[in-house]
């Protein structure tokens, strides 16, 4: 597993900066786990890391996972045991899919994922499995879509032990809350995480507590902000005054953020910081990933 620690530390932390911010005289910070790799990006490596780790300790024989016909939880899936050398198989929502549907599925099964497309009633209903799968007479662990299990919890929890000193809010964008849960595990009992899930209601709380069961959330529930009204219609939905902010905040910094995932959460953070006049502080907000596909849709 060296190769992935190689990997991770690519991942920095650096200051940004954004104008509609500067009378808070905040210092701004960014983990750029954006940089982590190409395929792998973000909080995906974080998250497949000890479920890669139980399958080659078990001498298992691959890894089981599921996602929509976009998913880069796929696509870094896939990449991910190409580099550990061993079997992938991505079950895909959708019958109607193919290998070739786009651009990601072919990369997938290029890098030797074995794809199996599924009806939606049939995915849905195994979308969350997550342990050990029996497949054909092999022994395979299944990892739930979006990576969102124990192991994927334990892996994002690994952020915080990279940082270079305490902050008064860390902020992340929350899609399955497997990363959220980790930070919210790991940082200090006097500092905030403001979570800004991106699909249309979501209860955010409900969803931790079910991942990881009543005692452990409410050991850092008076630590979450949840910011739940940034949507902007729901799951890739998105405004114009969205995409505004973005373009903007974009011109003003030297790494992108995109309208699915980080575009919404760093929205949710300028609005929250000038709205409960927050001064002179220190906040980390946490770069997932997310902009590989982004940047092919809108190139031209």
């Amino acid at each position: 597993m060296k190769w992935i620690n190689e990997f991770l530390t690519n991942s920095r932390t650096e200051r940004f900066n954004y104008t509609l911010l500067n009378d808070s005289n905040c210092d701004l910070f960014i983990k750029r786990d954006d940089l982590i790799h190409t395929e792998i990006s973000g909080n995906k490596l974080r998250k497949l890391y000890y479920n890669l780790k139980y399958c080659q300790d078990q001498n298992l024989n691959g890894i089981v996972t599921y996602g929509g016909a976009f998913s880069n939880h796929l696509l870094a899936t896939a990449s991910a045991a190409n580099l550990a050398g061993i079997e992938a198989i991505g079950k895909v929502r959708g019958d109607e899919l193919n290998s070739n549907s786009n651009d990601l599925l072919k990369r997938c099964y290029d890098l030797g994922m074995k794809l199996e497309f599924l009806k939606r009633t049939e995915f849905s209903s195994q979308k969350h499995l997550s342990g050990i799968l029996e497949i054909e007479g092999k022994t395979y662990v299944s990892i739930p879509e979006g990576g969102a299990n124990l192991l994927g919890v334990f892996g994002c929890k690994e952020i915080f032990s990279e940082l270079p000193f305490d902050f008064d809010y860390y902020c992340i964008a929350q899609g399955t809350t497997t990363t959220s849960i980790g930070l919210a595990l790991s940082i200090p009992k006097d500092s905030k995480l403001i979570v800004v899930p991106v699909l249309k209601g979501f209860d955010s709380k409900s969803e931790m507590k079910a991942l990881i069961g009543a005692s452990l959330f409410d050991a850092f529930e008076e630590k979450l902000i949840v910011l739940d009204e940034f949507h902007f219609g729901g799951y890739a939905k998105t405004t114009n005054d969205l995409l505004n902010f973005i373009s903007d905040f974009n011109n003003q910094n030297v790494f992108d953020i995109e309208p699915v995932y980080t575009g919404k959460a760093m929205f949710a953070l300028v609005q929250y910081l000038i709205s409960n006049n927050v001064k002179n502080k220190k906040v980390l907000f946490v770069h997932t990933g997310g902009l590989s596909n982004w940047k092919k849709q809108t190139i031209i």
